[in-house]
């Protein structure tokens, strides 16, 4: 009688093949996550700008068709502003966007304008965003804000 030996565990080759494919995939799953990255910091910094020029159209009908004085963004989002004071925006806003650049902001009696820089890495897919009272400019379609944005005539030039 002859007794044969079974094979315990895998071979060489077939960890490797193993290893292989698992490194496939975790590189293409690390692609698709970078790319969902980016893009979901694009909308926080749209997001950013939209609540700001909210807060900003709001004090506008509240105080007889004018808007705050104020020369930047961190003078809209300290402490101290008409926008926080009124609870017209978060008293937590950052003054920085997702990609650690300082947002760029005035506002006057009849305007305001809200800056942000975009993807530095990728000023193609994700241009500066620019709100103003009515329009933006920018943005992943360079169109007009849907329903819910800025309002039309909010301020005039």
């Amino acid at each position: 009688m002859i007794k044969t030996q079974r094979q315990r565990g895998f071979s060489l080759m077939e960890l490797l093949i193993a290893l292989m494919i698992i490194g496939v995939i975790a590189t293409l799953g690390i692609r698709a996550l970078t790319g969902n990255t980016d893009k979901a910091r694009y909308i926080k910094a749209m997001d950013n700008l939209r609540i700001m020029s909210q807060g900003l159209d709001q004090y506008y009908m509240s105080n007889n068709g004018k808007y705050p004085d104020l020369a930047s963004w961190d003078a809209m989002v300290e402490p101290n502003s008409p926008l926080v004071k009124k609870n017209l925006i978060p008293a937590n806003m950052s003054p920085k966007d997702p990609w650690d650049q300082p947002y760029e902001a005035k506002s006057g009696k009849g305007t305001y304008e809200l800056k942000c820089a975009g993807d530095p890495n990728n000023p193609g897919e994700r241009p500066a965003i620019i709100l103003e009272p009515g329009r933006l400019q920018g943005g992943p379609t360079g169109q007009a804000p849907p329903e819910g944005g800025p309002p039309a005539g909010g301020g005039g030039k």
